[in-house]
């Protein structure tokens, strides 16, 4: 039976939604319940549900449509494997420019495609980053931006290859940023270069979107490795 007891944390959340997932037998493709079923089928709060469902959406586990629901992901161990082993023979700067490259493109396509929903849900996502108290929550935050825009640009197959990307990127092996702050200071590049982002995807602006996610993921770039 599930255990409902320590869901008052994100782990205790995630925990609990992976045992609701294998119990119930979810197979990839299939739709889970809605959040209001499964706070009530789960004795969850609606804030430790959505700290759960964001954590399974990072680790590839789900991944959310606007309008249509919650899904099981389709991944499986030779998809991972390969992704890997991908993620081993590219260094990170080329990495990085696939990144550049397809999130780009993925802008634009939420400029023109994005839900008023879906665009409401990159501005909320974006404040949480902003307000984020340390490195580690900023990092969640700044993720669950990068998916919620390639969500936004509602197209099923540009959202696999965005996780095909994610697990590349998780692969490969990047040095340790030396933080000099307990969090993100106020003036954080990213922050601004977050805002444009929305505001070209708020404005219906493709072209202002390409090139604001371009831009944004050049400075990232620079920052780590001093080159784009």
């Amino acid at each position: 039976m599930l255990n409902r007891s320590d869901t008052s944390d994100r782990s205790g959340a995630v925990n609990l939604l992976k045992e609701f997932i294998a119990e119930k037998g979810y197979t990839p493709g299939d739709r889970l319940p809605s959040e209001r079923e499964l706070i009530s089928q789960l004795d969850l709060k609606r804030n430790a549900l959505r700290k759960g469902l964001d954590a399974l959406e990072r680790e590839g586990v789900i991944w959310r449509h606007v309008g249509k629901g919650t899904f099981i992901s389709g991944h499986d161990d030779l998809d991972i494997g390969m992704m890997t082993d991908v993620g081993h023979q590219i260094t990170p700067v080329k990495m990085m420019r696939a990144r550049q490259c397809i999130e780009a493109v993925i802008a634009r396509e939420a400029a023109i495609n994005a839900s008023r929903k879906a665009v409401k849900k990159i501005s909320e996502i974006k404040e949480r980053a902003r307000h984020a108290s340390s490195w580690a929550e900023y990092e969640t935050q700044d993720d669950l931006f990068h998916y919620a825009i390639a969500e936004a640009a509602d197209n099923i197959l540009l959202l696999a290859l965005f996780d095909q990307l994610a697990k590349v990127r998780r692969s490969v092996a990047v040095n340790t940023v030396i933080r000099e702050t307990q969090r993100p200071p106020e003036d954080h590049s990213s922050f601004t270069e977050h805002d444009r982002i929305f505001a070209a995807i708020e404005a219906r602006d493709p072209k202002a979107a390409h090139d604001a996610m371009w831009q944004h993921i050049s400075s990232v770039s620079s920052r780590l490795f001093e080159e784009v």
